[in-house]
């Protein structure tokens, strides 16, 4: 870190009370610079209910990828901690974060499907790395399951990537995001680049996936409507803090004029 002082850091108060709900993620006073002079996440509190569907909003540059990478464990706080089911992630080292990231399943933005692989051997890459244990007859039910609960049909299996549509690389990322049976379910920007057709099918495969596997889902997006529709919570991120925390209808009864801008800005725009 550089000489330069930072404030002390005001903890923001979350405009919806989660104290008396179980927490899945708990973001307690961080912050981050890379460099040691700027701070690009300034004293973030966040806490994300177990078995939650929440999703983070905020102008780009804000910090939301910045801090799902911490949630992740890719990143560590300058300062403060970061407690994800339990854990402290500072007190993991490299092979402890790798066995606990199993817990974990991630749905990246453009599915980032190896393009090499058959849609069915993509399902299987993280059984046949992280459990052993398994038989290929094994690992191959489990990843037909996984395909057939998000609604690809069998014939598409033995597929290459470029070979399927959008929509169907999606659903193969998910299934193979849900093959170790996940806690907690991150979506990194998922409808990106979208048509609003497939837009509003990814949006409906989150919201069921989440339904039919409680799991706790966190979805970092710029589609206000969805996020609105159909996340339990939403943070919203400004200049790396929480500005706003709570249930959807939260921010459509705010008399903060930043939320209500971005808000009716966004919502305009879709």
């Amino acid at each position: 870190m550089g000489t330069e002082k930072t404030p002390a850091a005001d903890p923001k108060k979350e405009t919806f009370d989660v104290t008396k709900l179980e927490p899945a993620i708990k973001i307690e006073d961080v912050w981050k610079t890379f460099d040691g002079k700027e701070y690009v996440v300034k004293g973030m509190n966040l806490t994300i209910p177990k078995g939650s569907l929440t999703a983070i909003i905020g102008f780009s540059g804000t910090g939301k990828s910045v801090i799902l990478k911490h949630i992740l464990g890719l990143y560590r706080p300058t300062r403060g901690r970061i407690e994800v089911l339990g854990q402290d992630l500072a007190h993991m080292d490299n092979n402890e974060l790798t066995k606990f990231r199993r817990r974990f399943g991630v749905l990246f933005q453009g599915a980032a499907l190896f393009d090499d692989m058959t849609v069915l051997e993509n399902v299987c890459f993280p059984l046949i790395e992280h459990r052993p244990e398994l038989s290929i007859d094994e690992v191959i039910q489990i990843a037909t399951q996984k395909l057939v609960e998000v609604g690809l049909e069998a014939k598409h299996y033995e597929k290459l990537p470029s070979q399927i549509s959008g929509g169907m690389q999606k659903r193969t990322g998910l299934a193979r995001s849900l093959a170790l049976d996940p806690e907690i379910l991150f979506y990194d920007e998922p409808t990106t680049g979208l048509d609003p057709i497939l837009t509003e099918m990814v949006d409906n495969l989150i919201l069921e996936t989440h339904q039919r596997t409680k799991a706790t889902s966190v979805m970092v997006s710029h589609d206000l409507q969805a996020a609105f529709r159909i996340a339990d919570f939403v943070a919203m991120l400004n200049a790396g803090e929480v500005l706003l925390f709570g249930p959807p209808d939260v921010f459509f009864n705010t008399d903060i004029e930043l939320v209500n801008k971005f808000v009716a800005k966004g919502m305009r725009h879709q």
